[in-house]
């Protein structure tokens, strides 16, 4: 082996210990075998684990630095003597959490855990968007065990302290590796992690310290909500299991079309048909609205697309108390077909005005017999 231990760990010859143990570590984190399957990078650890652990015995540095070789490492790989203050719990620390995790200090893994949430979709009506509500929601859930309370066994009993692990939760596991021997602590699976075992477990729960069943709830619905909205109820959903905390309840409302309004922002906006004669002499209609009948005054000569607005009688915004307003766009609506009448009362209303030029007159071979039957 003629490999330079300083060019192995990309440090320079004056590199100190600490920055020598720093570059160790991080190339120990991608080329160990746990993490990094290649042949070619399992090599290449052997070799700058040996360099690290001449680089970092001040003795053996000096040895190698005077021209004593590669071999002056002594122990070759999986012979760590711990200089320089070198733990070879390091290298298990570095992969905590995967194949070597060490597990000095975890404990039982605790029963209770916190339920699920639980979604549900209410449907309502443009109404409740602009007074707000209130309604009953209905669905099927884990509600905690009326016989044990949550405990998960059977009244009288309690869970016994498990002897596979003493209670601890965990068992020591010991692999072999590059390293050597590593000590890993593994989950028990005689009480799965849990430190007691339930030896009589509820009849009513089966040992989960909740039973399913049918609640209703109560959700306040405020104003101004739109379609999609979500309104979270802490604790009313799911209880978990073995008495842990309850998920939360979400509730999302669906806003069902109306007939007549439409929702513009905090506005109500409606369409209204007005015939042509209130359009030009003016009118006062009555309009149905969620505050009860109003009456809309429609000046004379309106146009179509013309607006009347009604204040404050639209929605009531979320966390505001001014209320939008009611649009009314009007829609003047033109005959589609005229009585003899109709008709020539119109003609006489269009030669007052001057109008007669913007009607249609024929000018074909046909216009003139046309008339001669008409004054028959």
């Amino acid at each position: 082996m003629n490999d330079d231990y300083y060019e192995l760990l990309g440090v320079s010859r004056e590199a100190s210990t600490e920055e020598i143990k720093k570059a160790y570590r991080k190339l120990a984190r991608s080329l160990h075998p746990d993490v990094n399957p290649d042949p070619e990078a399992a090599e290449r650890f052997k070799k700058v684990s040996q360099a690290y652990e001449t680089l970092s015995n001040a003795d053996k540095r000096r040895q190698y630095d005077m021209g004593g070789g590669p071999g002056m490492g002594g122990g070759g790989f999986g012979g760590f003597s711990g200089g320089a203050g070198f733990d070879v719990n390091d290298i298990f620390d570095m992969f905590a959490g995967a194949a070597g995790m060490r597990g000095r200090n975890q404990g039982p893994v605790p029963r209770q855990r916190r339920g699920g949430d639980v979604l549900r979709r209410v449907k309502i009506d443009l109404r409740d968007v602009v007074f707000g509500t209130e309604q009953e929601v209905n669905f099927r859930t884990a509600v905690l065990c009326e016989h044990c309370g949550g405990a998960c066994a059977e009244p009288g009993t309690s869970p016994t302290r498990c002897t596979a692990c003493n209670g601890s939760g965990h068992v020591q596991r010991v692999a072999q590796s590059l390293l050597g021997q590593m000590v890993t602590m593994a989950p028990c699976p005689t009480c799965e992690g849990h430190g007691d075992v339930i030896e009589t477990p509820c009849t009513s729960c089966a040992g989960h310290g909740r039973t399913p069943s049918d609640r209703s709830v109560t959700v306040r619905i405020p104003s101004g909500v739109e379609n999609g909205t979500r309104i979270q109820l802490r604790g009313e959903g799911e209880t978990g299991e073995a008495g842990g905390p309850s998920g939360d309840l979400f509730v999302e409302l669906a806003v069902a079309d109306h007939d007549v309004y439409v929702r513009d922002g905090d506005d109500l906006v409606m369409t209204m048909a007005v015939p042509m004669t209130s359009a030009a002499l003016g009118a006062t209609i009555p309009l149905e609205t969620f505050d009860g009948a109003q009456e809309i005054d429609v000046k004379p000569g309106a146009q179509p697309g013309d607006e009347i607005t009604l204040k404050g009688l639209g929605v009531t915004p979320l966390r505001r108390e001014r209320r939008g307003d009611i649009r009314v766009v009007l829609d003047v609506a033109v005959p589609s077909s005229l009585t003899d009448e109709e008709r020539e009362l119109l003609e006489q209303f269009a030669a007052l005005r001057g109008d007669e030029s913007t009607r249609r007159k024929g000018h074909g071979p046909f216009s003139k017999l046309r008339d001669r039957l008409r004054d028959l």
